[in-house]
């Protein structure tokens, strides 16, 4: 080229080797390492919620509640109380066999308040037919997925108390 003269193309786009026609695919190697790269970023996101739950675990300490005197309950008689908190409903049944069991209220599907058929002698959930046993709290039939988390009861004389709650992981 002269001195004095003007290039035909501009300097940059010698030194700039990458052309709007060819840009617009992506070579193997890049698609490549994009997996790679995003596949160990979800890796390592697993990895840090797994160690924060394993560290993190609460202990949870149940309080004990009264919840009335046990010979208050006749065969096939219910008690509403609430168990750990308000806001939680429970269920205790006195089976017709006299032993007495007591299970969250709220149904495991869409929590809707579970009550006790006497005539079935089995606990039913009305807002989409789903049915637990008595006995375990485990499902007879229906959509809940697992069974009723259980309410452990202690009694000492003649006054009964809830202990802690049980979570069965039982499924259909």
């Amino acid at each position: 080229m002269p001195a004095g003269s003007k290039p035909d193309k501009p300097l940059w786009t010698e030194e700039f080797s990458v052309y709007a026609s060819e840009d617009k695919f992506v070579l193997r190697r890049q698609f490549t390492k994009f997996l790679v790269l995003t596949s160990f970023g979800m890796l390592a996101g697993n990895v840090w919620i797994l160690i924060k739950s394993l560290v993190r675990r609460p202990r949870t300490a149940f309080p004990e509640l009264a919840i009335g005197r046990a010979s208050g309950i006749a065969s096939g008689e219910v008690k509403l109380f609430n168990y750990p908190t308000a806001n939680d409903p429970c269920i205790l049944v006195r089976t017709p066999s006299g032993r007495l069991a007591a299970y969250s209220q709220k149904c495991t599907h869409l929590s809707c308040a579970v009550y006790y058929a006497r005539a079935e002698n089995r606990l039913e959930c009305p807002c989409h037919e789903g049915y637990f046993s008595v006995e375990d709290g485990s499902v007879l039939q229906g959509p809940p997925p697992r069974a009723l988390p259980k309410i452990e009861l202690e009694t000492r004389g003649e006054q009964l108390y809830a202990i802690r709650v049980v979570e069965n992981r039982a499924r259909i």
